[in-house]
């Protein structure tokens, strides 16, 4: 079983396994206009996922963690070929085209990607309209806090 998990906003919580976010705004893997959803490998990567995308206003925000098993049976692939650029910012095409293709495939339910911030841990997308999408198992939401120290 993979054990991953999503930081998301708490006002957020009721559509964090939507792919809407993803899908009104792109990703690192994921074109304007395809719904996915993003975990990570561990509690602290997804942590660091959120924080990068936050200003000061994050220290009052109420947020939630998700912890999220997704089976063993279920099928999982890894994107071997990394685009070059694929750590550059803002996220290059050659990213999001190859998160979309896979989405569009349907070839798996999870695809594992490195994370920019650690690229020795994982991300994983979600295919969200993958037959097996329900077989994943999600957690109820669990509140969750910055610590202020992170904005020195």
């Amino acid at each position: 079983m993979i054990t991953a998990w999503r930081v998301v906003k708490e006002k957020r919580s009721s559509e964090a396994f939507l792919g809407e976010g993803a899908r009104r705004f792109s990703g690192r893997w994921n074109h304007k206009g395809t719904a996915v959803v993003y975990v990570s490998e561990t509690l602290s990567l997804a942590v660091l996922e959120q924080f990068i995308h936050l200003g000061r206003e994050g220290m009052h925000i109420p947020f939630v963690f998700f912890k999220v098993e997704i089976p063993d049976h279920v099928s999982v692939a890894v994107l071997k070929d990394l685009p070059k650029d694929w750590r550059n910012e803002p996220p290059p095409d050659s990213t999001k085209d190859a998160g979309s293709k896979w989405t569009r495939s349907r070839r798996s339910l999870v695809l594992c990607v490195p994370s920019v911030i650690i690229p020795s841990e994982s991300n994983y997308l979600i295919n969200i309209q993958h037959p097996e999408f329900n077989q994943i198992l999600i957690r109820d939401p669990e509140p969750f806090s910055f610590d202020p120290r992170m904005w020195k």
